[in-house]
């Protein structure tokens, strides 16, 4: 064994042999830190020793019907394809006090099974009492306070549980690596000692990781390679809505996401978000308006907030709330260019209800109704949604699942629908009663909300 001294970067797991202020590869300052690394040293010969497992073709493979962990939870379950696949291990990160603790300890508390939660971070008795606050205690779930992992094994091997959660990954420290607990050598030493018992014993286990201040997992980025299924949770800690969003998963599909409710008793489950993300105004406000979006496979309509006030400076203000605000600019830009709307001048505030996060191009056609409400001052109708992606030479592009936006539109009772006119063969089988408006170009959007309402008004 051959023993050496490297500086790790903290943020992407770069190596140099001298500390360096600047990272070279993620350009970040100040983030290398001296590590003792022990090398094995390996005879150089190229003689290999003979393999007893032997190619095969693909005809000869057998699949079979791997039987899912139910974890009593239906929005994680549907995020992670129908439930945890045994000897799989699920990393969920997210930022402090999103959730992640929460949502663990429900699972490990709903699941019939006998689980397993490791704790580096708290106490067991502050453990019990979030299991109290959320109302649900049962004696399948043991409860372990330790960081080492070489202590963590026996006791799983001994417990023989069905699900271990740790909480967290960075917290965790191996006596094969001398540097300190959360340091790049430490997770991926740790990580990779958890993800071959759980392979080799069958047992499923989730790590919970913190997020640096870009928003993405602390430690080396080679962890959520070497784990089976990565989770983020989006969201304010502001606000109560959570969203549980798959960034990896070899055992189901990416597009898909949980909606959470935060309230004093845990995270609730939100079966049917539409219902709770539109207020019911009492009467028509401008600047707000409602689009039919989805978000990996479930429709659901939503809020746009807008408000548009003149700058009191001289350079305007773009801020947003849950949209892209590169997207809003260029949104700005073609409504400035192909409608001759004058925004440069002012202020442009866009929020999306409920601090949830969407990147789904069909809110396009909703943000920029928003905006224009909110400069003319003229209120949209309250049963009036949208769906539709804004291109730059100002067309009406279509989106995918048209039809599934409508049924779900019209579901929470809204009486019209504004779509793209390349949608016209897709919806002629759809049943339905409301009214589909189907438009081609903004000028022609913007003539039938606010030319014929102002003339109307006057």
């Amino acid at each position: 064994m051959k023993q050496k001294s490297v500086y790790i970067c903290q943020n992407c797991g770069a190596s140099s042999p001298k500390w360096i202020g600047k990272c070279p590869s993620c350009q970040q300052w100040n983030t290398f830190v001296e590590e003792v690394v022990t090398n094995t040293i390996k005879p150089s010969s190229g003689v290999f020793q003979a393999s007893e497992v032997r190619p095969v073709k693909i005809s000869d493979i057998k699949t079979d019907t791997v039987v899912r962990i139910d974890t009593n939870n239906t929005e994680f379950n549907r995020v992670l394809g129908g439930g945890i696949v045994p000897g799989s291990v699920i990393l969920i990160g997210g930022e402090p006090g999103i959730g992640k603790s929460t949502l663990s300890i429900q699972i490990a508390l709903n699941i019939p099974q006998k689980t397993l939660y490791v704790s580096g971070e708290e106490s067991a008795s502050q453990i019990k009492l979030r299991a109290d606050r959320i109302k649900k205690s049962t004696d399948n779930c043991l409860i372990l306070c330790e960081v080492t992992v070489e202590n963590i094994i026996p006791a799983i091997r001994e417990t023989k549980p069905a699900l271990v959660v740790i909480d967290s990954i960075q917290t965790l420290r191996t006596v094969n690596a001398e540097s300190s607990p959360g340091t790049v050598t430490q997770i991926r030493e740790c990580a990779d000692i958890l993800i071959r018992f759980a392979k080799e014993n069958n047992i499923p286990v989730i790590l919970i990781g913190h997020i640096n201040k870009d928003g993405n997992i602390a430690g080396p980025k080679i962890l959520e390679h070497m784990v089976d299924t990565v989770l983020q949770f989006e969201g304010d800690s502001s606000h109560v809505y959570r969203v549980l969003r798959g960034i990896k998963n070899r055992f189901g599909t990416t597009s898909e996401v949980g909606i959470f409710e935060m309230l004093s008793d845990g995270l609730r489950q939100v079966s049917n978000p539409g219902e709770l993300l539109i207020h019911h105004h009492e009467s028509n406000t401008s600047g707000v308006t409602v689009s039919a979006a989805v978000e990996g496979l479930r429709p659901f309509v939503i809020e746009v907030q807008s408000l548009v006030s003149t700058a009191a400076y001289g350079v305007p203000q773009r801020s947003t709330t849950g949209f892209d605000t590169k997207r809003l600019n260029m949104l700005l830009a073609v409504l400035e260019r192909r409608c001759g709307f004058r925004l440069n001048t002012k202020d442009v505030f866009l929020n999306i209800a409920g601090g949830i996060k969407i990147n789904d191009p069909a809110m396009d056609m909703s943000v920029i109704t928003a905006v224009l409400s909110s400069d003319l001052d003229i209120a949209i109708p309250h049963d009036v949604c949208f769906a539709g992606e804004v291109g730059l030479t100002g067309e009406i592009r279509p989106v995918s699942r048209v039809e599934q936006r409508i049924v779900e539109a019209e579901k929470i009772g809204f009486k019209k629908i504004f779509i793209s006119a390349a949608h016209k063969k897709n919806i002629e089988n759809i049943r339905h009663t409301i009214d589909i408006v189907m438009v081609s170009k903004i000028e022609e959007l913007f003539r039938m909300l606010f030319v014929k309402r102002r003339s109307t008004q006057e």
